[in-house]
């Protein structure tokens, strides 16, 4: 489509805003809570398979765009609900299991990364129709294979003054305020380092391949959610994610300092910061599925990833524009460190509450 870079930002940023007026409307209209998830799962998996699906029609950048909104619509009604399918089936060991689950998402997020590195080249109406046909398979799962666990959660009925009860609940909010300071940084990193790598290695820093860097940096996450949730099941989910974050927020902090080398320094923060960026991620989740009312889960966290994911549409967008105004990528990741460690600070109050017994069987 020659496409300029700041639409080509929006054929992701698209997705993000789907996701967040669909979540925010899920939440505020409890449907999580009322309706059976694997019947949410199913239905949402087909809308986000068709949407997808007519890119193939080569319809134009506003409605290509349009295609990308109703997709990102439709994913709402998976990545919350399918976080509280897992917990109906862990009461023990449930940050692991969710940990193992944002490990597949994370590996899946790294994979265009490695095609590009190997060279591989696919014609871009296959990538589009495999996604499409990978989205219907998983409604066919969802739909006749997939039942609730034992640890089912209560029913509830549609009511809009829920999500005022979800935003006065201080421990709820601030493992939110933890996940909004995660989410602060994670889209951003994995959106934009393919990009700062580039930039490095045009500065001389010697690296043989952005791209295979890039797809390791990702994929160094996913064994860091497995990490995450073995160790939030066992020192607690607050401590944890605290430590995650400090790692994340400091490698944030220092990788510009070696952007013109040394190699093995860069690509050692760089890794390091990649395997704790997401490490944390479905410990926020798990703990809002311990602390909300339990009739409430689904919305709380429609609610939780709808406010995240809102925020990184606005950080996307920034960090290419502070490269421009700088005129070099070097320092723009300094913009990410907040994030981590504002979010650091809110799981450690978190953990003075008392109802943060409730987290991972009292490891709080």
């Amino acid at each position: 489509m020659s496409l300029s870079l700041s639409q080509a930002t929006w054929f992701t940023n698209s997705v993000q805003a789907g996701f967040v007026v669909s979540a925010l409307i899920v939440s505020l209209l409890s449907l999580l809570d009322i309706y059976k998830s694997s019947t949410i799962m199913a239905i949402s998996a087909c809308v986000a398979g068709i949407a997808n699906a007519l890119l193939i029609l080569e319809p134009g950048v506003v409605l290509s765009l349009l295609s990308r909104f109703i997709t990102g619509m439709a994913l709402a009604g998976i990545y919350p609900t399918v976080i509280k399918f897992i917990a109906t089936w862990f009461k023990k060991g449930r940050g692991f299991a969710m940990g193992i689950m944002l490990s597949a998402l994370t590996l899946g997020s790294a994979l265009p990364h490695l095609i590009r590195a190997v060279g591989v080249q696919f014609d871009w109406k296959l990538v589009i129709l495999m996604s499409s046909l990978a989205c219907l398979i998983a409604a066919v799962l969802f739909a006749f294979v997939l039942r609730d666990g034992p640890h089912q959660f209560s029913k509830t009925k549609a009511d809009v003054n829920q999500l005022g009860r979800i935003i006065r609940d201080r421990p709820v909010m601030l493992a939110n305020i933890g996940y909004f300071g995660h989410m602060w940084e994670l889209y951003a990193m994995w959106g934009w380092f393919f990009a700062y790598a580039i930039a490095a290695k045009s500065t001389g820093l010697g690296l043989e391949n952005a791209a295979l860097l890039t797809f390791l940096v990702i994929a160094a996450g996913a064994p860091g959610c497995v990490l995450g949730g073995w160790l939030a099941d066992r020192i607690g989910r607050c401590y944890a994610t605290t430590f995650l974050m400090v790692i994340s927020g400091t490698s944030a902090l220092l990788i510009g300092l070696c952007f013109n080398g040394p190699p093995w320094l860069f690509i050692t923060i760089a890794l390091i910061w990649g395997l704790t960026a997401v490490a944390d991620s479905a410990q926020f989740s798990a703990a809002v599925t311990e602390l909300s009312d339990q009739s409430m889960v689904g919305s709380a966290l429609a609610f939780q990833m709808g406010v995240g994911f809102a925020i990184t549409i606005f950080v996307i967008w920034l960090l290419p524009v502070v490269a421009e105004y700088l005129g070099s990528w070097r320092w723009v990741f300094l913009i990410l460190v907040p994030g981590p460690f504002l979010g650091a600070l809110s799981m450690l109050l978190l953990r003075r509450e008392d109802r943060s017994l409730l987290l991972a069987d009292g490891r709080r």
